[in-house]
């Protein structure tokens, strides 16, 4: 059944797009690598890649029309996963090299790493253990992964507005912050799956079965 599922890889001309293209490969889909707005809208599920400064990867979704082409695919109650950048581009702001408007899809802020322990370096670079913050992980891309360990690569964090939003956390340095993000059909990830060895391929597995639940769902 998934391999009938549509899905698209945003291109913003950053990111990490090929690596993505490989871990959904292996979930048996056959993903399409687009900044095309009509494509976007029309697909199954969406994931936007990580990797990249905030400024030019804004810029490069609103020269295409991607940006409302995203919001509209948002609208219609599809599953989005977003993935590190990917993830802080659908916050309503970003202070990466300057103060940058994101897509005001996660009410929220983007924020530089700020651990507070001395000889602390930025980026992280490593292995971290996601602690949960919701109780139930089962409607979520981190369903059966409590106390695994994910691959951070990042200097930014997104701040949700909203607590309840935050699924999990994680604490670098003295720096807690969101590690995993859900609010309705929204899922994003400040950690990269695609570099999680087994439990990343976890997550893209649970988010082509919140696809395929979607579909069915919209069958009814």
């Amino acid at each position: 059944m998934t391999q009938s599922k549509n899905v698209v890889i945003v291109d913003y001309r950053v990111g990490n797009t090929h690596s993505l293209e490989r871990s959904l490969k292996r979930c048996g889909l056959s993903p399409v690598i687009t900044s095309d707005p009509a494509v976007i809208e029309q697909a199954d599920g969406v994931l936007m890649p990580g990797v990249g400064a905030f400024g030019p990867a804004m810029e490069s979704l609103m020269e295409t029309g991607a940006s409302a082409a995203i919001r509209r695919f948002v609208d219609s109650g599809r599953p989005v996963l977003a993935i590190c950048l990917g993830m802080q581009l659908l916050a309503d702001e970003g202070e990466e090299g300057g103060h940058h408007r994101g897509l005001s899809i996660i009410p929220g802020r983007v924020r530089r790493l700020a651990p507070p322990q001395e000889h602390s370096k930025i980026p992280q670079i490593a292995w971290n253990e996601i602690m949960p913050v919701a109780d139930d992980w089962r409607e979520t891309v981190l369903d059966g992964l409590q106390g695994r360990q994910m691959y951070f690569l990042h200097s930014y964090v997104v701040d949700p507005a909203r607590p309840e939003d935050r699924v999990a956390e994680t604490d670098y340095m003295g720096d807690c912050f969101c590690a995993a993000y859900r609010s309705a059909n929204v899922h994003g990830v400040q950690f990269h799956p695609e570099l999680s060895a087994e439990a990343g391929q976890a997550v893209f597995r649970n988010f082509v079965r919140l696809i395929d639940e979607t579909a069915q769902k919209n069958d009814i």
